[in-house]
């Protein structure tokens, strides 16, 4: 090998440098490349109509003339001077209190009934989860408001009348329509059925325990994380709920106010009536309550939800 052939750094004596690398903030850059359409979206879609309708809040505006602004009117009026308001709380907490725990004990017993079944499982497991994907419909609510109105299915059956025209009974018509929506919930709670340990259950077996008793102390316990996360979407949902009671009671909450949820007032005081600001403020106050009811359920979740981390002495 000739001089003229030997290497630069045999050469110098100092070693080669290695190509160089990308620099943290051209990775960065390609990161944020990647995000943009996400980022672009929230900023568009959520974030910024969310910036406008807090300062629609605190004005009078109608859709057509410029918004005028008033401060704390909307919220004032809105707690001490509507009635309506207030029977649209209540209608709203009684259908949360009715439909969220049926649906997940429903939800919960076809969950375990299938992990019993040795044949067919995929079949029904499929058919009870399509009502999900088909009961948020319209059309679904219209077939269910002529299920439960005069004449209908029920009235034939039961005698009892047509429930959606009925106070005390129409509420109740919309709840079922929510249960009978519980195939997203099972399907969840048959995933989280299926990773508790065998032989937990063979050894309470042994030990004596009754299926009452292995159900209390193994099923529900290690489910716990499952059900309060079905429990916490579930609950969000039920205070969001619309489409049902526009449907049955025709977008009017009838009878008598009995299906006028938070969501359909909101609805008529700012799509009907044009008073958007003060829609927009029972919009925000419904995202606080929901919020606070999340952190009360994510409050009491430490004393009834069971984790493993829990059995090697981890404080959560």
């Amino acid at each position: 090998m000739t001089a003229t052939e030997i290497p630069t750094a045999a050469r110098t004596g100092k070693p080669s440098t290695p190509p160089k690398r990308p620099r943290k903030r051209q990775r960065e850059g390609a990161a944020w490349v990647f995000l943009s359409p996400w980022v672009l979206g929230a900023a568009v879609l959520t974030l910024l109509p969310m910036a406008v309708s807090l300062y629609l809040s605190f004005t009078d505006y109608d859709l057509f003339n410029p918004p005028r602004w008033v401060g704390l009117r909307n919220y004032t009026q809105m707690f001490t001077e509507d009635p309506r308001y207030w029977r649209s709380v209540v209608a709203t907490l009684t259908y949360v209190v009715i439909a969220v725990p049926l649906q997940l004990g429903l939800a919960l017993v076809v969950a375990l009934a299938l992990k019993s079944m040795r044949r067919g499982r995929a079949f029904y497991r499929s058919a009870f989860y399509a009502p999900s994907l088909l009961g948020a419909s319209m059309s679904i609510a219209l077939v269910w408001r002529a299920v439960f109105n005069d004449g209908g299915t029920v009235d034939n059956l039961l005698g009892t009348g047509g429930w959606v025209n009925r106070p005390g009974w129409a509420l109740f018509a919309v709840a079922l329509l929510t249960v009978w929506q519980f195939g997203a919930p099972m399907v969840i709670l048959l995933a989280g059925l299926q990773q508790i340990p065998s032989e937990l259950y063979e050894a309470a077996a042994v030990d004596g325990a009754s299926r009452r008793r292995q159900f209390l102390s193994i099923t529900v316990p290690m489910l716990s994380p499952v059900i309060f996360f079905n429990l916490v979407l579930q609950t969000i949902q039920a205070f969001q709920v619309f489409t049902p009671a526009f449907a049955v009671s025709a977008g009017k909450g009838g009878p008598a106010d009995s299906t006028l949820f938070y969501t359909l007032y909101l609805y008529d005081r700012g799509f009907v009536a044009s008073h958007m600001g003060y829609a927009s403020a029972m919009a925000w106050v419904l995202l606080l309550v929901i919020g606070a009811v999340t952190a009360v359920l994510f409050r009491t979740s430490r004393s009834w939800v069971f984790y493993a981390s829990d059995t090697e002495g981890g404080v959560r």
